[in-house]
């Protein structure tokens, strides 16, 4: 499985931390793209220092641990010039986690003044799968309509929204759960909670 995962400035850094936890087990690579607002609200959710992408990583190593499997190659969010920007270099399926609202609107206008709003358009031409997991509440009639559009041009919505029948225990069971659902629309099998039973 070959990926572009952005976090894109929302609130919800756990989910993209679960994310990237569960992928670095599995075989594949992925380019991540991470912007500046991400990294702030990462440093305060976490409560902690990151300044670069690459710093998330090595705190999610240090955290949870992390698989040597997986393959993560660091792309800038600013180059719209970066090879993933053009629809020649091909991937598998794009996840933003968490997806803000700006992200969502962008896409939506295909307005892409950075690298996530530029793969995430490639993305939709190119008809490769694109999930979008926005963490906002509640939503405006704006962010519906948005939403509502990118479905229709074919991206996934995938609201933050985890789901408490596995018996939560920790805030990682609810990151787990949506980084599971993920997995689920990407095809991937995981244990990361026990599946509805009925």
């Amino acid at each position: 499985m070959r990926l572009v995962v952005g976090l894109a400035g929302a609130s919800g850094s756990i989910y993209a931390a679960r994310f990237i936890r569960a992928l670095s087990y599995l075989e594949g690579e992925t380019f991540l793209i991470v912007s500046p607002p991400s990294l702030r609200i990462f440093s305060e959710e976490y409560e902690t220092q990151v300044k670069t992408p690459e710093d998330i990583l090595a705190f999610l190593r240090e955290r949870y641990g992390l698989g040597d499997v997986h393959s993560f190659k660091i792309r800038n969010f600013h180059d719209i010039g970066a090879d993933i920007a053009s629809g020649s270099n091909a991937w598998d399926a794009m996840v933003v986690v968490p997806c803000s609202m700006k992200s969502v609107a962008s896409i939506h206008a295909g307005f892409t003044e950075n690298l996530i709003e530029r793969a995430a358009d490639v993305s939709l031409k190119e008809r490769r799968r694109l999930v979008l997991v926005p963490r906002e509440t509640p939503y405006n009639r704006i962010h519906l309509r948005n939403m509502l559009a990118l479905d229709e041009a074919g991206a996934i919505i995938l609201p933050a929204s985890p789901g408490f029948y596995q018996m939560p225990k920790t805030l990682e069971d609810l990151g787990d759960f949506i980084a599971g659902r993920i997995l689920g629309l990407l095809g991937i099998e995981h244990q990361l909670f026990p599946k509805w039973e009925g």
